[in-house]
């Protein structure tokens, strides 16, 4: 970061390591902009540890107030963009005012770090952990370079899952039934249900089954939703019949999902729903959502 355009004392690269010397596991990760990288990834409890190099440019010495690193923590709402949230600060000094004159290896480590909130990327909020290393430079503008990591978290397999049973109809026109085996999957199940037509008076066109991700930030008269569509699965194509039994199988694996998050650090929640979606022939649509819940296993 250099406020004055110039070009920047040094390069700075960050490597992150096991307490072996063996590389992190790495993940592909989604980033705000769309684009894709390459992140270690980390959970909850775990140690984070590395190397930062300074290669002086050029081959040029050059003086510092001192060179810190910074494991950070931050959660960013879209609308105060600019403004982050730090739930974890962590500092490591790595060297006092000085010159450099070559180029420099320093390690850092942050022990059993809790990192209960996943990386995320939202439409309205992202959640983020960087590893920022500075070098103070007051009147020739400080160099800062942030290195991004994941933390994805495994959750137990819940104790209770009870089945959904519900009924959606139009009075002496539509009666449906529908049950899931489950009301709580993990990010690689398998959902399955069964949709029963008790009756049918109103001609249908087609049946769509939808899983919707509605993402909250803020709260009373500041609070925001946001719904995408994360799903669409077109059920039947054609008018069902009275006693017809419709079933449903939809692998989750195949689509971009997290965990339900539920107020996380007071700033925003996501939850998920599954939606049908019946369409008649005068192109009318008949909605009926269900929440569930998606956890994270390994």
């Amino acid at each position: 970061m250099n406020f004055l355009g110039l070009k920047t004392a040094c390069t700075v690269n960050t490597e992150f390591f096991k307490e072996d010397g063996s590389k992190v596991r790495t993940i592909s990760f989604k980033c705000p902009a769309g684009t894709t990288e390459t992140v270690p990834l980390y959970k909850d409890g775990d140690t984070v540890r590395g190397e930062v190099s300074i290669i002086p440019n050029g081959g040029k010495k050059f003086d510092h107030q001192g060179i810190k690193v910074e494991l950070l923590g931050q959660i960013e709402v879209y609308y105060d963009r600019g403004n982050f949230y730090d739930f974890i600060a962590m500092v490591r000094e790595l060297e006092g005012a000085g010159e450099m004159r070559e180029p420099v290896k320093h390690s850092f480590e942050f022990p059993n770090v809790e990192m209960m909130n996943e990386s995320y990327n939202g439409v309205n909020v992202r959640v983020r952990y960087i590893v920022r290393t500075t070098i103070v430079r007051p009147y020739r503008g400080s160099v800062v370079k942030d290195a991004p990591l994941c933390v994805r978290n495994n959750t137990i397999l819940p104790e209770i899952n009870n089945s959904i049973k519900m009924e959606v109809g139009i009075e002496d026109c539509l009666h449906i039934e529908f049950e899931y085996k489950r009301s709580k999957y993990h990010l690689k199940d398998v959902l399955v249900g069964k949709i029963y037509f008790l009756l049918v008076r109103i001609k249908l066109k087609h049946m769509e089954f939808e899983i919707w991700r509605r993402e909250t930030t803020g709260s009373g008269s500041n609070q925001y939703n946001e719904t995408e569509t994360m799903a669409k699965y077109e059920v039947m194509d054609g008018a069902p019949v009275k006693g017809e039994c419709v079933p449903i199988r939809l692998f989750l694996g195949a689509y971009d999902l997290t965990p339900t998050y539920k107020n996380v650090n007071n700033k925003f929640s996501v939850r998920y729903f599954l939606n049908l979606v019946l369409v008649d022939e005068e192109d009318r649509r008949y909605f009926k959502k269900q929440e569930i819940q998606l956890f994270r296993t390994e």
